[in-house]
């Protein structure tokens, strides 16, 4: 057998398409650089810049308060670290907890919907100031006294809220044919939910979830109202005494260095599963 070789009418079309491919490209390329270009020359040439440059783009404060910033962004890491598995597994017990129908858990569903509206009604820097003020004046035997302890537990309680939403969403946005296949297996709905509705569920939210692990990230840094010498606390004792706000700047590159790559994680998995629906992938 002779091998394919394209017609003169595809080499045709390919050329076309390359050829529009190539001016989409140059387009934007050159939109690019005149958005960009422009923005420049409005900051760069207005008169105010060298006073901004000098206060806020000081590689000398920038150098110095480095370390420090470093030292407290590492408290930022760690609430986060240990706040994030906590928030899924309460979240998720939130939303099964809303989503089951056995009588005998009426009354937790009653407080799992008041918990879920109460907390997302507060903001989170305002449950910061109640947890880490507050709760050390009951003096709980057996817990920690600390401000760390408590701002970390305002955010997992602030987040677990809103993550139970996201996951009671992911639950009831499984097609009712799932539980009744899983009832014609003979399965309880506790079985259904856990080998067959959950599972749907946690993979078609995944994207929300991290979207807001991405802020859990961010608002780490309202800890700083509560006196605790996380990076941005360390950066205003800083600019405080020096004048110079600088280390504001510094503390925003690193947020920007630890939440960027997780945004672009969650765009990606958008994206994959939009490929999956398109295919009829389950």
């Amino acid at each position: 057998m002779t091998p394919w070789t394209p017609s003169a009418r595809e080499l045709e079309r390919r050329r076309v398409r390359t050829g529009l491919t190539r001016r989409r490209v140059l387009v934007g390329s050159v939109a690019t650089a005149v958005v960009v270009g422009g923005l420049a020359a409005v900051v760069f040439l207005s008169p105010g810049w060298p006073r901004v440059r000098a206060t806020f783009f000081d590689g000398f404060h920038a150098r110095e308060s480095l370390p420090a910033i470093v030292d407290g962004f590492w408290i930022n890491v760690k609430m986060f670290l240990i706040a994030e598995p906590i928030i899924l597994v309460l979240g998720l017990a939130i939303a099964i907890t809303r989503s089951s129908r056995s009588p005998l858990l009426v009354p937790l569903r009653g407080i799992a919907v008041v918990y879920t509206d109460v907390v997302r009604g507060i903001p989170t820097l305002l449950l910061v100031f109640l947890f880490a003020f507050g709760m050390p004046e009951l003096d709980l035997q057996g817990l920690p006294d600390g401000a760390f302890f408590w701002a970390t537990v305002a955010l997992i309680v602030s987040y677990s809220a809103y993550v139970a939403e996201v996951f009671r969403s992911g639950i009831e946005s499984v097609h009712p044919s799932q539980w009744l296949s899983a009832e014609a297996l003979a399965l309880t709905r506790g079985q259904a939910l856990r080998h067959v509705v959950v599972p749907q569920a946690v993979r078609r939210v995944v994207p929300p979830l991290l979207n807001d692990f991405v802020s859990l990230q961010k608002d780490t840094a309202l800890v700083a109202s509560v006196s605790i010498f996380d990076a941005l606390f360390t950066a205003r004792d800083y600019a405080n005494y020096n004048f110079n706000f600088t280390p504001y700047v510094v503390v925003a590159c690193f947020f920007i260095a630890m939440t960027v790559p997780l945004a672009r994680l969650c765009d990606w998995l958008a994206r994959r599963v939009a490929r999956r629906e398109r295919a009829g992938v389950p």
